[in-house]
């Protein structure tokens, strides 16, 4: 199918608005720590099992080298580092906003690709990263009160976002990098590991055992960790990979975007958040930003 790339980014889109609800839930809850580990094992299982399945082997084995360190380093980059602040930000100043300051991916993404691949930037995509850039700006401001300044969440919560959008930006760049045309799913279960193996280390050098176990004694919470899991390390970071070996990093990506227009109805629904037209409209403005850039 010449736009199968296309409907796969569109599923992730999907997958990653239901995983950030879920685990902007759990993490107010139990916090973002917990929550990362948490989902990063149940995530490795459903992983384990799919290849069992289609592979006949729990772990990817038969990967090369060279894809198990670019993979690795992938996981070490995108899924400690950057989940580690983004999922922050999701707790402290919520899904929707920090959604939209990860739609700098795609700019970030453009300009990694220009100066390692030597990927031209065109004038249309310079529109587009101002455009995007421009629309967070004013959506970030709108937060803060007339005459007085940002709340220290919103200014956390935006800084930890914009870390994570780098990390991720970076993570995704070094998996092109390692997988080629290696199974998207094995793929992601070499770039858990690595993630497991980086938030173990963290866990024991800040002694926070205690608050994962924690975790356990909160049933809702667990469950939508579980939702989340489901959906984010298991189908969407896979599908995610997937999309890229059909079409270019830029593509999937920016339709992969069209998450931080979906989550608004979740937002107001679920978290019961008051949404400005300014919000509304910066939002849209945001995607149509990163669209121009992959025209």
């Amino acid at each position: 199918m010449p736009i199968l790339g296309e409907l796969i980014s569109l599923g992730t889109a999907l997958c990653w608005t239901i995983t950030v609800i879920s685990f902007e839930y759990a993490g107010k809850k139990v916090g973002s720590l917990p929550v990362n580990i948490i989902r990063l094992v149940f995530g490795f299982i459903f992983l384990g099992f799919t290849l069992l399945v289609l592979r006949g082997s729990f772990i990817p084995i038969d990967a090369s080298s060279s894809a198990w360190m670019w993979l690795m380093l992938s996981g070490f980059v995108g899924l400690v580092i950057g989940d580690l602040f983004l999922f922050q930000a999701f707790v402290e100043v919520g899904g929707r906003i920090s959604l939209l300051v990860m739609s700098l991916v795609p700019p970030l993404s453009a300009v990694l690709s220009f100066l390692i691949f030597k990927e031209l930037i065109s004038p249309l995509d310079l529109l587009g990263m101002f455009i995007t850039i421009t629309s967070i700006i004013v959506v970030v401001i709108s937060k803060r009160e007339k005459k007085k300044p940002f709340h220290p969440n919103v200014k956390k919560g935006v800084t930890f976002a914009l870390i994570g959008a780098a990390a991720q930006s970076v993570g995704l760049i070094l998996s092109k990098e390692g997988m080629g045309d290696f199974n998207a799913f094995a793929a992601t279960q070499i770039r858990i590991i690595a993630a497991i193996i980086g938030f173990t280390i963290f866990i024991f050098f800040k002694k926070d055992w205690k608050n994962v176990g924690k975790a356990f004694t909160h049933p809702k919470a667990i469950a939508f960790i579980t939702l989340g899991s489901f959906f984010g390390p298991f189908l969407g970071v896979s599908s995610s990979l997937l999309a890229i070996q059909y079409t270019s990093i830029g593509v999937a990506t920016t339709i992969a975007q069209l998450n931080i227009i979906m989550i608004i109805p979740f937002s107001i629904i679920l978290f019961k958040e008051k949404v400005s037209m300014i919000e509304v409209i910066g939002s849209i403005t945001a995607f149509v930003g990163v669209t121009l850039m992959f025209i």
